[in-house]
């Protein structure tokens, strides 16, 4: 959150102003950026000149040096434009075949930063010891694969790399000579000197002579490549602030093309489709690039290429042969032009302001090969706390400690599940974090007991601006300690926010990493910690762009020193996920035994999603908002980062309750679910709307917590496996070209269920996109929609009360039925099984369990069953359903970043369960009414029946239903029901 007048720091603490809208021109453009400037005139020369533009940098061959024992390579680059400047290219093959290319400037002035692969990777990835690379005249190569499909070709003179498949380009580095490493340079004194006055009867030169003289100057040789001038290289001036540069210009630009791939998604965060429209080119849908560049954007457009608050340097090219995938570790803001050469095809250009080049190529050749590709490099999202995928309930602000407990009252009163409550900024005392406000909050760890003995959490915001008064004993000790932001002139920097005079922790100094862990000890030690809280409370990091009310850009200066000397400008992406990373591991470290953290962070880079959830910011009660909310959750979810959703209602406005509820049904459908508000809003909690908009909510609170074992079992194999939790149709079917572009709708994991979130006013019905020739059925009215090969579009019921939620058919989906207050009344919940036939009449599902807080499932303690139904052999007219061990059969699968040589079915956790059965099983698209049930080798089980269409049938209408009656089988145990005919 953040206030709309930026102006005047007096006003901007004493008062929230009112007026809402995006103020543009606190942010710059393309055309306001120094760099980017210089890099889309690079561009724009490189068009004009056509088929004369020759890049200036190649390979020196004698340079050339493999190593003996790896995949890897290095040689020497030179660039025609500055024969004296030296750079290096190394080029390593991984082992999973992820291509790694590196150039940096060698034996310059200064150092360019090279550590953001540093912060976003898990580890130093594995190099191939079997790859071999093979030298050339002209060009250095690999091959490898298999079936030797991949091949890596490095040309020497232009530099180029290409990687190809089965001998067709599938990406393509300086294919368009747009590669150019600004290098460290001195600063020429280009002060005019005074010129002497003419001696007497000396000719005297006019201004209209001097000016044709000028022009007769020589022109810059490398003027056909860089310009003419130098555009901005040692400062530059944005609104009343001044960038000093003290390095000078140090951009980094690279075309990076994609020949066979016409569709590109990634770049998050970016409010737009999913298949990111053409920024440059004739028809382009936007003028300016797409940034990277986390900022606080009060209100952002709901289509635009403008940075918000997070920035995933990671890009997937897709078509229906295949996909490739880029991820560039680059720290810096950077812009990113897209364009089509034809529908075939996609050229980007990336334009960094420092930093060296970083660059992996992800071969593919599936989205599923690219997710774990990706997430082998910056791992996968965390397996969160069970708890943290219920409803959270926030608002700007819960006023007092009695407020809270008369929200959470009035929830239970209503029968309304909630899981969380949160506390804004003015639970601190004058907006020092940690610190209550004692006033309104006199009982703070009473307040936090009352709401945790009904088995709910809480969650308090820190954000990571220091009130920079001597009486707050955070930031008097970071001080102290020298573990703050410093300004150009190497001072404490300060800046303005919510806590009036600020600084800021600086998370890159590795020594302030310890320390900031022990802050949130809840138990009295040597030094000051919050012993003012509980292990019920969790955290939210707002704000850490950073945002800064009086920066240029609302943020901090680009020249203020960070650890090891390095520019606010090399980091800037980067800082924001520091912070949360710290902020997690102190939360996880702060008892005994370890439980594990929920920490939400609004700035996110590759990596964050190791380290808890995002959301979107601060977005605005409209219907606009909701949808482009929804694309923005899967862009996000495709960049690794699964735990992510958007402020239910919008921050801002007071949305009519058509659209609460609609929005209500987003956030059910979103990995995390939370309402949020501004301070200027009516009330606006579930239980205060009127019927029948109360009601409506309350059955959409249900269904989220009933469906939670779906949602866990989604972030289990997330876990374990970096698919995304919401996938769009080109990650489940991505040959369908009828599917690329749909971004309205969704699968969650791999459980079947496809949602369409309805985000239009006034709606009673929709359309959703059916990929294949299948069955899908409604969930809640078992109706039968049939599919086609080719993709098809099916019109479904979507009034106010409904939501187009269709399980596909093939799947079984396992829910807990009974409505508690809270997921922590759901442990020992008996389960439901909806068993959707396909037209083969099969079905398989999963589930996975444990005990939702602690680590203890890395040592096994966990239950993951697999159901499948099945038509039994030929002589039996039967379908067989079973339950299996997975985590029997299948451990290394089962646990992210652990390998468990054995499982014991009888775990503790197994045991602790061991009494949880299954309630009903619903079977839907059944041939014929059954003649009997049983447990196979076991008594008959009581059931009814309801004739409907079937699973192979090609009409539409109410399909089937089976609903078997309390067939006690346990959750944890192996067994079989036989459907007889």
């Amino acid at each position: 959150m953040r206030t709309l007048n930026y102006l005047g720091v007096l006003s901007l603490l004493l008062a929230v102003p009112t007026t809402n809208s995006l103020k543009a021109h606190d942010f710059k453009t393309c055309s306001q950026s120094g760099f980017c400037r210089r890099g889309r005139a690079l561009s724009t020369r490189a068009k004009e000149a056509g088929s004369k533009w020759t890049s200036p940098y190649s390979i020196d061959p004698s340079s050339i040096t493999v190593a003996s024992d790896q995949a890897t390579f290095t040689a020497g680059v030179k660039s025609s434009l500055y024969p004296e400047i030296n750079f290096g290219l190394e080029l390593r093959v991984h082992e999973d075949g992820i291509v790694r290319i590196r150039m940096d400037e060698v034996g310059g002035l200064r150092k360019r930063y090279d550590e953001a692969a540093s912060w976003a990777l898990i580890s130093e990835p594995i190099i191939s010891k079997e790859i071999k690379w093979k030298a050339g005249r002209k060009d250095i190569r690999a091959v490898y694969g298999n079936k030797k499909e991949n091949e890596v070709v490095v040309t020497f003179e232009p530099l180029r790399v290409a990687l190809l498949r089965n001998g067709k380009e599938q990406v393509v580095l300086n294919g368009q000579g747009l590669l150019h490493m600004e290098h460290f340079r001195n600063k020429v004194d280009s002060t005019p000197t005074e010129e002497p006055s003419p001696q007497e009867g000396e000719e005297v030169v006019t201004d209209e002579a001097q000016a044709v003289l000028k022009t007769e100057q020589p022109v810059n040789p490398r003027s056909w490549f860089e310009g003419g001038k130098e555009d901005d290289y040692w400062q530059e001036t944005f609104s009343s602030w001044t960038d000093s540069k003290p390095k000078g210009p140090e951009s980094l630009s690279i075309d990076i093309n994609f020949p066979s791939h016409g569709t590109i998604y990634g770049i998050p965060q970016h409010a737009t489709r999913l298949a990111l429209p053409t920024t440059s080119g004739e028809s382009r849908f936007f003028s300016d690039p797409y940034r990277l560049y986390n900022a606080d954007v009060f209100e952002y457009l709901a289509s635009s290429p403008m940075s918000i608050y997070g920035s995933i340097p990671v890009l997937h090219a897709h078509s229906a042969d295949s996909t490739v995938g880029i991820f560039h570790a680059i720290g810096s803001e950077t812009w990113i032009d897209v364009a089509h050469a034809s529908d075939k095809s996609t050229e980007t250009h990336w334009i960094s302001e420092s930093g060296i080049l970083d660059l992996f190529l992800m071969p593919g050749p599936t989205p599923e090969d690219i997710f774990k590709q990706y997430s082998r490099l910056t791992g996968t999202s965390v397996l969160p706390a069970h708890w943290s995928l219920g409803y959270h309930q926030c608002r700007w602000n819960y006023v007092s400690s009695n407020d809270v407990r008369t929200v959470q009252k009035r929830f239970d009163e209503e029968d309304m599940p909630v899981d969380v409550f949160w506390l804004d900024i003015e639970y601190a005392e004058d907006h020092k974090y940690f610190i209550w406000d004692k006033k309104n909050f006199p009982d703070p760890v009473e307040m936090v007991n009352d709401v945790a003995a009904l088995g709910r959490k809480m969650v308090v915001i820190v954000d990571p601006h220091l009130k920079r008064v001597s009486e707050y004993p955070v930031y008097k000790k970071a001080s102290e300690l020298g573990f703050l932001v410093k300004n150009k002139d190497s001072n404490e920097y300060e800046g303005w926010c919510w806590s009036g005079s600020s600084a800021w922790m600086d998370f890159f100094n590795p020594g302030a990493w310890t320390w900031w862990k022990t802050l949130f000890k809840t138990e009295k030690g040597s030094e000051w910690s919050w012993t003012e809280s509980t292990e019920a409370v969790h955290i939210w990091n707002d704000m850490n762009e950073p945002s800064v009310f009086n920066g240029p850009e609302i943020t901090m200066p680009k020249d203020n020193i960070h650890y090891g000397g390095w520019e606010h400008r090399d980091i800037h992406n980067i800082n924001g996920m520091l912070y949360s990373n710290l902020t997690f591991q102190a939360v996880r470290e702060r008892s005994v035994t370890p439980t594990r953290p929920f920490v939400l962070t609004r700035a996110f880079y590759a990596g964050s999603q190791r380290f808890g959830a995002m959301w979107t910011g601060d977005n605005l009660g409209t219907w606009e908002h909701m949808a482009v909310g929804v694309k923005i959750v899967l862009s996000v979810n495709i960049g690794g980062f699964s735990f992510a959703g958007s402020d239910v209602g919008g921050f801002f406005g007071n949305p009519e309750p058509e659209m609460l509820v609609r929005w209500y049904q987003v956030g059910a459908f979103a990995p995390f679910f939370r309402a949020h508000a501004h301070l200027d809003t009516k009330r606006r909690e579930p239980f205060l709307l009127d019927q029948p908009y109360k009601g409506i909510v309350k059955d959409i609170l249900r269904l989220r917590y009933t469906l939670l074992p779906v949602w866990y079992t989604a972030f289990r194999e997330t876990s374990v496996t970096g698919l995304p939790v919401l996938r769009p149709h080109y990650v489940a079917f991505p040959k369908d070209k009828g599917g690329f572009e749909v971004d309205d709708q969704y699968f969650i994991g791999s459980s079947g269920l496809l949602v369409k979130p309805v985000t239009e006013k006034g709606a009673t019905e929709t359309t959703v996109y059916l990929p294949e020739d299948q069955v899908y059925y409604d969930y809640f009215t078992h109706h039968a929609y049939r599919g086609a090969a080719k993709g098809k579009q099916v019109t479904v019921p979507a009034a106010l009360h409904q939501i187009p939620l269709l399980v596909r058919g093939g799947s079984i989906v396992s829910t807990r039925e009974r409505p508690r207050r809270s997921s922590t009344s759901m442990n020992r919940d008996p389960f439901t099984l909806r068993v959707a036939l396909s037209k083969t009449g099969a079905a398989r599902g999963e589930l996975y369990l444990d005990d939702g807080v602690t680590y203890a499932h890395q040592e096994g303690n966990f239950v993951w069953r697999e159901f499948v139904a099945e038509k039994a052999p030929k002589k039996s007219r039967a379908i067989r359903l079973t339950s299996k061990d997975l985590g029997a059969t299948r451990p290394n699968d089962a646990v992210d970043g652990v390998v468990l040589r054995t499982f014991n079915p009888t775990n503790e956790y197994a045991k602790s369960i061991a009494d949880v059965r299954v309630e009903k099983v619903v079977v839907v698209g059944l041939n014929e009414k059954p003649k009997r049930v049983k447990i196979e080798n076991g008594a008959e089980l009581v059931w009814d029946y309801t004739p409907g269409v079937t699973a192979a049938d090609k009409k539409e209408g109410v399909a089937s239903v089976l609903s078997i009656k309390d067939p006690r089988v346990l959750i944890t145990q192996d067994w079989a029901i036989v459907i007889e005919w």
